[in-house]
């Protein structure tokens, strides 16, 4: 059974095509209000171009007493350690865990949390957002990179994915993967949203990207991430260039007055920095000046 944690964008996307393949999906709900909503929408709904299928996918609330072997993790980084805290007792031993969250610390304390749980990682570039409640936009075929830092053997319900059509590869480095996102959502995503502009416009602000994109090679260098300081930048105006029409995931949260998940991206790679006894100075003003634009407009700076 595959239990899915977050009807999100990421949440939803997986479970129709889990469930389209013909494989036993569970949607885990917050609570009876959330699965209100669901059963009134009637299920899930995936949008691939012009065409949109409805998948009755059964759903239940946190607090159902069934056992969980394999729990995919698709809410936000700062609800993951909250939301996984109230399953552990239903986590049978030697329980899996997919944790599809962005940034890094989340898994962490998702650990801490289920120390009986194997936790795999999971770096997305794969592009979906809602158009309504429990209804997903399959905007961008992307790939997903899955890993354990600690065990590196790949588990065998990998066929699951396959006979799902989720692209995907086992990676025995995914915290490289981890580190290179994290370093390109921290070059792009801040800037965005104090701009206020869709990505292609930071090609006129190099000024800042450069400077940026070498204080975060020298702390990939200190925390022993050569492969992912390889090319940062080149890399960072790559990815700018490839989503130029669109809006960072940063920035749709600050337009839309929902919590952003800056702790885990630029406030995390900033406490690394200190962690180190590195003094980076752009990077420590980006983060300032962040944190000032979103406390102006009464957003959370965690």
């Amino acid at each position: 059974m595959w239990h899915i944690l977050g009807a999100g964008s990421l949440g939803t996307l997986w479970a129709t095509r889990l469930a389209r393949a013909g494989l036993p999906v569970q949607l885990i709900l917050r609570d009876a209000e959330r699965l209100h909503g669901y059963a009134q929408a009637g299920g899930l709904t995936l949008i691939e171009g012009d065409r949109a299928q409805r998948y009755l996918i059964a759903a239940q609330t946190v607090d159902q007493p069934q056992p969980i072997q394999r729990l995919l993790v698709a809410c936000k980084a700062y609800d993951a350690a909250q939301a996984v805290a109230q399953l552990a007792h239903r986590m049978q031993p030697g329980a899996e865990l997919l944790l599809l969250q962005n940034g890094l610390g989340s898994q962490d304390e998702v650990a801490r949390v289920v120390p009986q749980a194997r936790c795999i990682c999971v770096s997305s570039t794969e592009g979906a957002f809602r158009q309504a409640d429990f209804q997903v936009v399959w905007a961008g075929h992307g790939h997903n990179w899955l890993g354990d830092p600690l065990r590196p053997e790949p588990p065998a319900w990998l066929a699951d994915l396959q006979r799902a059509g989720i692209s995907h590869d086992w990676s025995p480095d995914i915290l490289s993967r981890l580190w290179r996102k994290l370093a390109l959502n921290c070059a792009i995503n801040p800037l965005t949203v104090l701009y206020d502009c869709r990505n292609g416009a930071l090609l006129g602000h190099a000024d800042q990207l450069n400077p940026l994109c070498q204080e975060l090679v020298t702390l990939l260098h200190h925390c022993n991430q050569t492969d992912a300081a390889d090319g940062l930048y080149a890399d960072v105006l790559r990815v700018i260039q490839a989503t130029a029409a669109n809006f960072s995931s940063m920035h749709q949260d600050v337009s839309q007055a929902r919590r952003t998940e800056v702790s885990y991206l630029l406030g995390y790679a900033c406490r690394t920095a200190q962690q180190q006894h590195l003094h980076l100075p752009h990077l420590e003003a980006l983060h300032t000046q962040l944190l000032a634009h979103l406390a102006a407009r009464g957003l959370p700076s965690h």
